[in-house]
């Protein structure tokens, strides 16, 4: 499966999530999606984030969640969803399992 195609499976799951996130009572407005390589470079220099980062391949998206007008951004409130977008791809990610957590963030491996 070549780049262009993970994309377009990656936004379709992106879109599911949102759907589901909103189904379950939360809503949510979109945090970074794509990052130029030199903006992901200058992030893991300041150790914000790492070099070779998914949202360079547009195969990455943060979100922003709200309960109630209320942003949620610890990781109790996103357990569900995290689960939710790994049961959408056997490559997708959630950025709460990862070392360094974060998580709004969904991304979608490449396999």
């Amino acid at each position: 499966m070549n780049l262009s195609e993970k994309q377009q499976i990656f936004a379709v799951n992106a879109a599911k999530l949102i759907l589901y996130i909103n189904e379950q009572g939360y809503s949510c407005t979109f945090g970074e999606a794509f990052r130029t390589p030199e903006q992901a470079e200058w992030n893991a220099a300041r150790g914000i984030g790492i070099k070779d980062s998914q949202h360079c391949k547009r195969l990455a998206l943060d979100l922003n969640l709200f309960k109630d007008g209320v942003y949620c951004a610890d990781g109790e409130s996103w357990q569900q969803f995290g689960a939710h977008w790994k049961t959408l791809n056997t490559l997708n990610r959630w950025g709460g399992d990862f070392l360094r957590k974060d998580f709004n963030h969904v991304e979608m491996q490449e396999g």
